[in-house]
């Protein structure tokens, strides 16, 4: 590396200051808020449209203060038994009955509200493998888009992972390919509406038709798009059949903290009846205390997130979401349309919310940094196989206002990346993976112990890149172990 590499070494050890959590004295409230303050100033922009990523933004005035107000009055309110607080029973229904009606249940279907979309995950996962006692060793079949929480479901479960490949140029799974992964020990096949990687929508109608054929559940991930979809449909978009009206379906999540614009975290996971929810229950009896009965993961849960979820759909409504959802499309088309004017990417065709994009001659890990630099934050995809690395941007209603801006920092990013080139990795560290130290091959990035970043993450990305998955998920466990420390105080 040339320059990059001094870039590389400058980590941010003073982005947020460290401050003890348990000081001596306690502090007064207003200071504990200055502090924190403080310290979020070293976040990435959660509004404004900047940021293509982990976080929704409807750019709607006064929504913030509604979620909070609402979220403040039942924070103290406890999940773990809706008996003792039928304000929160009668919340968590409304949402699930929300999702039904925007997700095509009828009369029969049931839900739960959830954490978050890999808790929803998990749990149909669970659902599925419990619904099958019989078989030893439980199987889960799913494209190789699949959502990794999926994975993550299989992992915590011990339910074997089947993973269908795509076509490396459509980035498609082929539905016959997911019916001949089926085997006498799947309980459960999974498909995205959209995937999350490139916003693409499987295959949902012969992949169910297939899942039914052998009396296998499938289950619908559309956490991530799975509450744009429908309104986009309203507005005209060619969206095919994905949701609980497509025989075969039998569960479906929803994020409410993505595209409904509540605060995190929240999802609902629908089945499409009674019976097929039952084996997502855990009960326990067998000890002095309570009996224990979840429909969920966890036990004691706070109202807070659930009643924030319940007034922002209660504020938004019906015609508020479609609003959002036609200038979301407006965005990603604006978006998606300046990424393709410039000849150097391959853009993944819009089939959501989502702009993807690839190119075989500008440095990817390069041009999100550059575009970071002039404040808009992206999410760089590694390569997985014959699929080529690429650049996720989830765009939302708040996008909208900025297209213009975006355009043209987008093509002087691109500029500054075509003039930098491909980053060069440090001399030997691939040699040094097995031996090194994992603190010696993040100092060589720029990692540092205890929440040091590098101002530029190119190098980083790029080691990930060439390396093997499993070599990259060992790398990454242990840079993250490298950064969740404690500061180390005299």
């Amino acid at each position: 590396m040339t320059s990059t590499k001094s870039d590389c070494r400058a980590v941010r050890k003073d982005r947020v200051k460290h401050l003890s959590a348990l000081p001596e004295q306690g502090r007064p409230a207003q200071d504990v808020l200055a502090e924190l303050r403080d310290m979020r100033g070293g976040d990435l922009p959660t509004h404004g449209g900047r940021l293509f990523a982990y976080v929704y933004d409807a750019g709607l005035a006064g929504l913030d203060d509604l979620a909070a107000a609402a979220h403040a009055l039942s924070a103290h309110v406890n999940g773990l038994d809706p008996t003792a607080f039928p304000s929160l029973l009668a919340m968590e229904n409304d949402l699930v009955a929300a999702a039904a009606q925007v997700l095509g249940g009828d009369e029969d279907t049931v839900g739960s509200v959830t954490s978050g979309g890999t808790e929803s995950l998990i749990l149909a996962v669970k659902a599925a493998r419990d619904s099958r006692p019989d078989i030893a060793r439980p199987r889960l079949v799913m494209p190789v888009t699949a959502h990794a929480a999926l994975a993550k479901a299989a992992s915590y479960l011990r339910v074997e992972l089947d993973t269908v490949p795509v076509d490396p140029v459509s980035l498609r799974v082929d539905p016959a390919a997911v019916a001949a992964a089926i085997t006498p020990d799947t309980v459960l096949v999974a498909c995205s509406a959209p995937s999350y990687a490139h916003g693409l929508i499987d295959p949902v109608e012969p992949i169910a038709a297939a899942a039914a054929a052998n009396g296998v559940r499938c289950h619908v991930d559309a956490c991530f798009g799975g509450w744009t979809l429908p309104y986009l449909r309203r507005l005209g978009e060619p969206i095919p059949p994905f949701d609980l009206s497509v025989p075969g379906v039998t569960s479906i999540s929803v994020d409410l903290h993505k595209y409904a614009y509540v605060p995190k975290g929240v999802s609902v996971l629908l089945h499409r009846d009674e019976s097929l929810r039952m084996p997502q229950y855990f009960g326990y009896a067998d000890w002095p205390g309570y009996t224990m009965v979840n429909p969920v993961i966890s036990s004691t849960r706070s109202g807070g997130p659930i009643a924030a979820a319940w007034a922002t759909l209660r504020h938004i409504g019906d015609d508020g979401y479609l609003a959002l959802a036609a200038k979301t499309r407006d965005a990603t088309r604006a978006i998606g349309g300046s990424v393709a004017r410039i000849a150097d990417f391959a853009v993944i065709p819009r089939e959501s919310t989502v702009v993807a994009f690839m190119s075989s001659s500008i440095d990817l890990f390069v041009l999100a940094d550059e575009l970071a630099a002039r404040g808009w934050h992206t999410q760089p995809q590694f390569r997985h196989g014959a699929i080529p690395a690429s650049v996720h941007l989830t765009v939302t209603a708040a996008v909208a206002p900025r297209v213009g801006e975006f355009e043209a920092d987008f093509a002087a990013a691109v500029e500054a990346a075509r003039a930098h080139g491909p980053i060069a990795l440090p001399d030997g560290i691939l040699d040094l993976l097995e031996t090194a130290p994992v603190e010696q091959i993040a100092g060589a990035l720029g990692l540092g112990a205890g929440g040091g970043l590098p101002d530029r993450m190119a190098p980083v990305n790029s080691l990930l890149n060439a390396v093997a998955p499993a070599v990259r998920e060992k790398l990454l466990i242990a840079f993250l172990s490298l950064l969740q420390r404690p500061s180390r105080r005299p």
